[in-house]
């Protein structure tokens, strides 16, 4: 998405032009959920010099009650207008998305957007100037009831790149491409997924900064327009059995000033040492990091062998069954495709543990394991063994074990939210544990 710099007067200049009469101060929770203050206009000012406060002790993993207010400082490069949003009196809703501070001013350890903002930094310390990221996050369109709630019925039986009348999507992707592209999104395709029901739109790749919010904003214009449709849009890995889940590939690249840090013309694969290294920080604290980019106990039904999901810590130069491929692209193009994450990953916290693992096998000179260019589906556990190969977690609560024991990892998401973390989803895995699925009704209930 296109950033201006808008000045304070752009902003209240704009505001008059396009009549706009409420602003929404958007921030995302520890866990990537979407949360807003909304304000009338007449705010603005106080907006605009950072003294608009709300109660962090209303909202999951921030503080507790006795340290709960909380300033919201708006970062003025993400104004924009919401082009659905229009009152009875014609007036339009416009957002920023803010970072929280605390009562004393300084910025919140528990604000996931200001934690990466922290990890950037030490990557610039290191030397480079950008990392870049190009996410695809997949979602369902289900059909809804007649009270408004989602059903678990897919809205067509389409495939790969199928179109009407087998897409039944398409009326729907294309107006959140319309809606996206008034926004300042540049879209680069649309189409219809593997799944039926499923349905990927990608957009430009940008700093991680600016990718994280724009896959919050990108999953905020999904589910409203969907929901004009009738349908209601889910980012879930795996809400359907039996077909394929939503993941977030997360296309990576690391800059200087002289350019791709990645690209080295006359490297193995035209990939640099830096790539290498990277990777192999990558490959090292797959496991550790898998609880952050796939952080919800129905991640693991998308992570299992058949679906297209990779289960395996192993990288190729073109196979696409290992956890991470490298695209064919090199120059300023020269990226790693991290191919396990999924779309409930709260992303500021994914892009920051993914760059620190990166920026740890930089520093320690990490190697990773040769190219795996066979299919490791078709692979048994002892060839899987002799090629070095290790499993992703199964669960959710294995996951959380191993991010719990890795440094770089609980580090690049800062001891607040680290804890915070980990103790909701162990908690969550808990609660888990406690249901009884219809699954096991059905195999066991006569058999024992």
């Amino acid at each position: 998405m296109v950033r201006r710099a808008y000045t304070k007067d752009d902003i209240r200049q704009k505001i008059v032009d396009e009549n706009v009469e409420f602003l929404r101060l958007q921030f995302s929770d520890v866990f990537g959920n979407i949360k807003n203050v909304e304000v009338p206009v007449s705010q603005l000012e106080k907006v605009l010099a950072n003294n608009l406060m709300f109660d962090g002790s209303s909202i999951e993993g921030f503080v507790r009650i006795e340290e709960s207010d909380m300033y919201l400082y708006p970062d003025l490069s993400t104004f924009m207008i919401f082009p659905w949003a229009t009152d009875e009196h014609g007036g339009k809703v416009a957002r920023l998305i803010a970072d929280i501070y605390t009562s004393d001013r300084e910025p919140f350890a528990g604000d996931p957007r200001n934690n990466l903002k922290r990890v950037l930094q030490q990557m610039t310390a290191d030397g480079f100037t950008k990392f870049n990221i190009g996410t695809e996050p997949e979602f369902f369109l289900l059909k809804m009831d007649e009270n408004g709630k989602p059903t678990m019925n897919l809205n067509d039986k389409g495939g790969y790149f199928d179109l009407a009348p087998l897409d039944m999507g398409e009326n729907t992707r294309r107006e959140i491409v319309l809606e996206m592209e008034k926004m300042g999104f540049e879209v680069e395709a649309a189409h219809h997924e593997v799944a039926p029901g499923q349905h990927e739109v990608d957009f430009k790749y940008a700093d991680a900064l600016d990718a994280a919010d724009n896959i919050q904003t990108f999953k905020l214009i999904v589910k409203t327009i969907a929901r004009k449709h009738g349908l209601y849009a889910t980012f879930l890995p795996k809400p359907i059995s039996g077909i394929n889940g939503n993941g977030m590939h997360t296309n990576m690249s690391l800059f200087t000033d002289e350019g791709n840090a990645f690209y080295d013309e006359d490297g193995e694969l035209q990939l640099s040492e830096t790539a290498y290294h990277f990777l192999g920080g990558v490959l090292e604290h797959a496991a550790n990091f898998t609880a952050i980019t796939n952080p919800t106990v129905n991640s693991y039904k998308r992570l299992t062998p058949g679906y297209e999901a990779p289960v395996y810590v192993a990288w190729s130069g073109s196979n696409r069954s290992p956890m991470v491929r490298v695209p064919a692209s090199r120059g300023n193009s020269t990226r790693l495709e991290l191919r396990s994450a999924d779309p409930t990953a709260n992303p500021y916290l994914a892009f920051a543990a993914i760059l620190a693992a990166g920026l740890d096998g930089i520093e320690n000179k990490l190697e990773p394991n040769h190219a795996v260019d066979r299919n490791i589906y078709l692979m048994d556990d002892a060839e899987r063994r002799r090629a070095g190969i290790t499993d992703l977690p199964d669960t959710l609560f294995e996951a959380i074990n191993f991010l719990d024991s890795d440094d770089v990892v609980m580090a690049a998401i800062g001891e607040h939210m680290g804890r915070t973390f980990v103790d909701a989803k162990r908690l969550e895995y808990q609660a888990y544990r406690r249901e009884v699925s219809q699954w096991e009704i059905d195999t066991y209930l006569e058999q024992y």
